[in-house]
């Protein structure tokens, strides 16, 4: 078929987070068969996918802040709970799904999926992933995840992990596609900037103590009085009230308020990929940006003052070369990053100096993939490894949640609406989030606090 006359794929996204829209969303244009945007401008014969975003409404549904600040646009966009999101499913055409969501929600909308498309000789192609790295519930995250056509690994190691969760189950391993941060890109560090710019890539909820938090922060900003001449950056993914992927309890922003910081020490918002055209050295517990600057070659540093520890994170980062301490950033040491290590992530712009392929072509292998899935006649019904069989006492608690019976079908009394929510539904809804965040930032710690006295 010419290229003129190519239809674009037609894909929907469905997050439930302003981060993982931003991995849904650049996903979806990685690895739609045929050119995409993201690996240079097309020609006039070029067309890129129909994107159609549905936001699943819950406390980190993303502010209109957010979804400017991550950068993604959609065709459409809207707002869905988990029942209005299956009819959506079930009266709309779409080639591709990408779902975008904590490993739960994944496993809700796959047994809601695979009812709604019950008997269809032709349905979506449904793909998964990983908004990052993968240091903690790795069986459960991965089990809650089977069923999709295409588990996507971000990394070579990534994929062997995946696979031996899968075959050492029992369940089908060939989803597991090998791939890359979909997000990682820019330009290529070339040296020192005027003034020289240190930015902390702060997390919502690592560390999650008082203490811990605090301390990190008095580092930063000695940090800023012992190097007067440097800009020195607290990168933060949300302002106090707005939740993202996790959530966030003791905000930065007023912790920060008790400490008198120098002039050269300032808290940025925005798109991360901006604050790291000017970085000269990016330090983190365990962010994913790591993998962001790593990928840029920019000096790279995950903290090792709070110990190397699962619950951190940082373990993730042990043979990288990138552990390091404040006092050693203190007093000028820059870590050199293991280039075999940084391979083995997908995060090495140009591969191992020894070869062995780029990021410019890690989204190949599942394009094709999905063509040929696309080309099929037919695709097989969803089959998630949990079933009321395989897991009686674990799944109905996992549907439930997302007001969906043990067949998937939507439960009594469901939260659904056959039209857009009117004046006043939108205002009880605000409150309602606004009262649980409030929950969330002021009432919960004060509550563990008695209960620690």
């Amino acid at each position: 078929m010419p290229p003129s006359t190519r239809k674009p794929p037609r894909i929907a996204v469905l997050a439930d987070s302003d981060t993982r829209w931003k991995w849904g969303a650049l996903t979806a244009d990685r690895i739609a068969p045929g050119p995409s945007m993201e690996t240079g401008p097309r020609d006039d014969a070029q067309v890129g996918p129909a994107l159609s975003g549905f936001l699943l409404r819950g406390r980190a549904t993303p502010t209109p802040r957010q979804l400017e600040e991550v950068g993604v646009r959609a065709d459409s966009l809207r707002e869905v709970t988990a029942v209005e999101f299956l009819r959506a499913m079930a009266e709309e055409e779409y080639d591709i799904l990408v779902i975008a969501l904590v490993g739960g929600g994944v496993q809700a909308m796959l047994h809601g999926l695979a009812r709604v498309w019950e008997g269809r000789a032709k349905r979506p192609l449904v793909v998964t992933g990983y908004v990052g790295v993968v240091y903690e519930k790795l069986a459960d995250g991965l089990l809650l995840r089977h069923g999709a056509d295409l588990v996507l690994a971000n990394s070579r190691q990534d994929a062997d992990r995946f696979r031996a969760v899968y075959e050492g189950v029992g369940a089908d391993a060939s989803s597991v596609t090998e791939v890359a941060l979909p997000f990682l890109g820019g330009d290529t560090y070339t040296g020192e900037h005027d003034p020289y710019t240190v930015v902390f890539a702060a997390q919502p909820s690592v560390p999650d103590s008082r203490k811990d938090r605090t301390y990190l922060l008095e580092r930063l900003v000695r940090h800023a009085r012992l190097h007067p001449e440097r800009e020195v950056l607290l990168k933060l993914r949300s302002k106090p009230g707005e939740h993202t992927t996790h959530i966030e309890e003791l905000p930065y922003q007023k912790l920060v308020q008790r400490l008198d910081a120098p002039a050269n020490f300032r808290m940025a918002y925005g798109h991360m990929g901006e604050v790291l055209d000017r970085t000269d050295l990016l330090v983190t517990v365990s962010s994913t940006a790591a993998l962001e600057s790593l990928h840029r070659r920019i000096p790279t540093v995950v903290l090792s003052d709070l110990g190397v520890r699962e619950v951190l994170g940082n373990h993730h980062f042990v043979g990288s070369g990138c552990l390091a301490s404040w006092d050693q950033l203190d007093a000028g040491h820059r870590p050199v990053p293991d280039e075999e290590w940084v391979a083995r992530q997908g995060v090495a712009a140009g591969g191992p100096p020894s070869g062995g392929g780029s990021y410019a072509t890690a989204f190949d292998a599942a394009r094709e993939r999905i063509a040929k899935l696309l080309a099929a006649p037919e695709l097989p019904p969803l089959a998630p490894y949990y079933t009321p069989v395989t897991a009686p006492g674990y799944l109905p608690g996992i549907l439930a949640r997302h007001h969906l019976g043990p067949d998937g079908s939507p439960l009594p009394g469901a939260p659904a609406a056959d039209k857009d929510p009117g004046p006043v539904r939108q205002i009880v809804r605000r409150a309602a989030r606004g009262a649980y965040r409030h929950g969330v930032q002021r009432v919960a710690p004060v509550i563990r606090r008695m209960g620690e006295l």
